[in-house]
């Protein structure tokens, strides 16, 4: 049960918004009636507005359970109204509104609305986040349709919870903005204590592309994904989802993606790619099953709200009910383009049936909160579908002739940089000037919470050969080698890494004129790596590149001077961790090797003994791999530093006497 506390409701301000907004946008003549000599006054700074005006208000809040006495991590049941009006003379295509959240907030529901790069309900926005219109996408303007406020405004009804503001206090955003392109908006203007407004218009500074579209031109992603009608029915319509992979360095293995369809649709086929669930009784219990009444669902794809799709294997190519389309059945490969061009696309197709009220052949709805991911691959954050104007694709015939999609959408999603812990792959230092490695991070792919272990405790120096062997089997060479060079060690000893890859990258030799070192592959998991590759960037050594000698080396000085690395042919598959030799002998990862040349004639003043010979950055397969917290130093740069440390502790001590001596 809920205890009401009490903030002042602004149900004025709502229903001016609401209901006297339509009647200021324009003025109707009535004779002979002085009914309308006072109409309501509309919010304030709204007739001064000529292009978005954008509110935020806030309604009410109840206490939740559980009941604490820190009044900071008290949390709050709230309800909020975000509304976005068209007052300007341009249509606004593709509507996106940033709200700043900034009290822990975590959204339950935001109807009107979705969140872009958002996943499911309840959802953490105490950083801000910023709403597309759903099912309303664009904003038409009044005297397009003689000022129908259905057409020219949106609302977005808020509920959540919030954290630490009591009454008094009222949990308000920092700010609240348009963030489509061309438009600037001030600050906010806050009026009392909960409710704030701003207008924002057209930036005249905006480089505006002139071009005859429709709907929004397609945008950059580093995956792009097109949601094409090729049929319409009234109850059912074919499409196609085409995946492109666009950043040279991206990459997604055995790929999954997920989508929600808002209006009950189902997949009764698909070609090229299948669902990983094929239960009809969610058709046959549900809305579908009392719409369709003699549908013989038992030969129906999918009827889960959320299905999960994935690529069909290699031998389906040829199938002629579910394969014979182009760019299908590579098991879910995405290669980067400057890997192999004709990989860095997938394609398959879907039949859907609609349901009640979408069963007009041109009510065409795309699905909504697309998520894709692959194996040890980039993590992706997708934004929502937005129409774009239809797909042209060439003649079947033959002929010199293009054809249109019905209806064409884009999702376009961006790699994110994996967090702390939260990576696929990890990296390990050695060097031959140090005889101790430095390991992966500790949990560096994260860490189970049973096993007794400490997830902070720093990762103990090993001896290089230790990196050959599992985890588990690394404990006594561990406690060995801390014992023989006076190491302290841990209590309770630190986690393992977790990771299913790691690369261990190794200064072998250091000498006037360059210097050399070696990268070497570990799989840990049981599934191989076909195409594999890795990406460096090597900031202070980039120049100084000479060979690479049992890989395929490349250097790309628009990708941040990044040294990619690949498998020579016949070389690319790296297998997977199998048993050792003898019953008891430790598990062996697949491995694979390559020496490194570098001249030191194109990079003066490199020191290779003060870390300039270690990446900044590693990727494998396109995930970013974590990097170790340090590095190995020579005794040399070790007494070096102790020496500095030493001058800096006696001039301090010099200092103090001579200051006592003086009083």
């Amino acid at each position: 049960m809920k205890a009401k506390l009490g903030v002042e409701v602004p149900w004025k301000l709502v229903m001016l918004i609401l209901i006297a907004l339509p009647s200021i946008l324009f003025h109707v003549c009535h004779g002979q009636t002085d009914d309308y000599a006072n109409p309501a006054a509309p919010p304030p700074g709204l007739d001064e507005c000529n292009g978005l005006f954008l509110t935020y208000s806030f309604i009410s809040r109840e206490k939740e359970y559980p009941r604490v006495k820190n009044a900071s991590a008290q949390a709050w049941a709230f309800k909020s109204l975000a509304t976005i009006t068209n007052t300007g003379q341009y249509e606004l295509k593709g509507w996106q509104m940033f709200v700043g959240f900034q009290h822990k907030e975590i959204l339950v529901s935001a109807s009107g609305a979705i969140i872009v790069d958002g996943d499911d309900f309840p959802m953490e926005v105490g950083n801000g986040t910023t709403f597309a219109g759903n099912p309303m996408t664009d904003l038409k303007t009044a005297i397009d349709t003689a000022g129908d406020f259905t057409q020219i405004s949106a609302q977005i009804e808020i509920t959540g919870s919030v954290f630490g503001i009591k009454p008094p206090g009222v949990p308000m955003p920092k700010n609240i903005k348009l963030v489509n392109d061309g438009y600037k908006c001030p600050k906010a203007t806050l009026k009392g204590k909960t409710y704030m407004q701003v207008c924002c218009k057209k930036d005249p500074k905006a480089k505006v592309e002139k071009k005859n579209l429709k709907f929004l031109p397609r945008r950059y992603g580093d995956l792009s994904l097109t949601y094409d009608v090729l049929q319409a029915y009234g109850s059912n319509y074919q499409a196609q989802v085409t995946i492109d992979n666009i950043n040279p360095l991206g990459r997604l293995d055995h790929w999954n993606l997920t989508w929600e369809w808002m209006n009950g649709e189902f997949i009764t086929k698909m070609r090229g790619a299948y669902t990983h669930k094929r239960d009809f009784s969610e058709c046959v219990y549900g809305p579908a099953g009392k719409y369709y009444k003699d549908f013989d669902f038992s030969t129906v794809m999918n009827c889960e709200k959320k299905p999960t799709i994935s690529d069909l294997p290699p031998d389906r190519k040829n199938d002629s009910q579910v394969g014979k389309l182009p760019y299908c059945c590579r098991n879910g490969t995405l290669l980067p383009s400057i890997m192999d061009e004709s990989k860095a696309r997938s394609i398959f197709q879907l039949e859907v049936f609609k349901m009640p009220p979408f069963l007009n052949r041109t009510a065409l709805v795309p699905p909504e909160k697309w998520k894709i991911d692959g194996v040890v691959n980039p993590q992706y954050k997708c934004g929502p579908p937005i129409r774009v104007d239809p797909t042209e694709f060439p003649d079947s015939s033959g002929l010199d002739s293009k054809t249109y999609a019905i209806a064409s959408w884009q999702v376009t999603c961006n790699i994110t940089r994996p967090k702390e812990k939260l990576s696929r792959c990890c990296v390990s230092f050695s060097a031959y000037y140090n005889r101790s490695a430095i390991p992966c991070n500790t949990c560096a792919c994260g860490c189970d919470n049973n096993n007794g272990c400490s997830k902070t405790a720093t990762a103990m120096l090993l001896p290089t050969e230790s990196l050959l062997v599992p985890f588990d089997n690394r404990t006594n060479k561990a406690l060995a080698w801390a014992d023989l060079n006076k190491f302290k060690v841990p209590n309770p000893r630190p986690c393992p890494d977790n990771c299913p890859v790691s690369i261990n990258w190794h200064i072998d030799s250091d000498y006037k004129t360059g210097w050399t070192a070696s990268i070497t592959l570990f799989n840990w998991d049981n599934s191989p790596f076909e195409d594999w590759f890795s990406a460096i960037q090597i900031d202070k050594a980039y120049k100084g590149l000479e060979g690479v000698y049992s890989f395929n080396g490349t250097t790309f000085d628009n990708l941040n001077k990044t040294i990619f690395l690949q498998g020579l042919p016949g070389l690319n598959f790296l297998v997977g961790e199998v048993n050792g030799t003898k019953p008891g002998d430790p598990r062996i990862p697949g491995k694979q090797q390559t020496k490194i040349s570098f001249t030191k004639k194109h990079t003066p003043g490199i020191n290779i003994a003060r870390g300039d010979g270690f990446p900044t950055r590693i990727l494998f397969n396109g995930e970013e791999c974590a990097l170790p917290k340090q590095i190995p130093l020579s005794s040399a740069e070790q007494k070096s530093h102790f020496k500095f440390l030493t001058v800096v502790i006696m001039a301090i001590m010099t200092f103090i006497m001579m200051t006592d001596h003086l009083h």
